[in-house]
């Protein structure tokens, strides 16, 4: 299928040192936006899943700041968050976390927390939608 020359170029994004396990990239720009995929706790430094609740949140946060970043954005341009827990319980350590990246009450992105059958030990899962400047 041809390009539409008329549309916004599309440029995708993976992270080093993590990877999904199949044919998909971490993020796709188009034009000023941004999309995510799921955006997991993995640390990087291991390509492992993080051990435990407070470490995924940790690390998903993370990975999605080194998202934005590689895209060429920061976390003020985030409009919408997806939360994925695997529990309702995990909602606790994800507010700290979203507390410590988004402290204004006034400029918090909106979010959406799901509680979902993540698969391979996750316990929360990210998907962001931001506009670059």
């Amino acid at each position: 299928m041809a390009m539409n020359p008329d549309r916004p170029h599309r440029e995708s994004f993976d992270l080093e040192g993590i990877s999904h396990t199949v044919p998909i990239p971490f993020g796709t720009r188009v034009g000023d936006m941004l999309f995510s995929s799921g955006i997991m706790g993995v640390d990087p430094s291991t390509g492992s899943l993080a051990e435990g609740l407070s470490a995924q949140v940790r690390f998903a946060f993370a990975n999605m700041e080194r998202l934005l970043k590689k895209a060429g954005g920061d976390l003020g341009d985030v409009g919408h968050v997806r939360v994925l827990v695997s529990e309702e319980g995990n909602r606790a350590a994800v507010n700290d976390e979203w507390l410590r990246a988004f402290p204004d009450a006034h400029d918090r992105p909106a979010r959406h927390t799901v509680v979902s059958a993540l698969r391979g030990g996750m316990l929360v899962q990210l998907e962001i939608m931001a506009v670059l400047k």
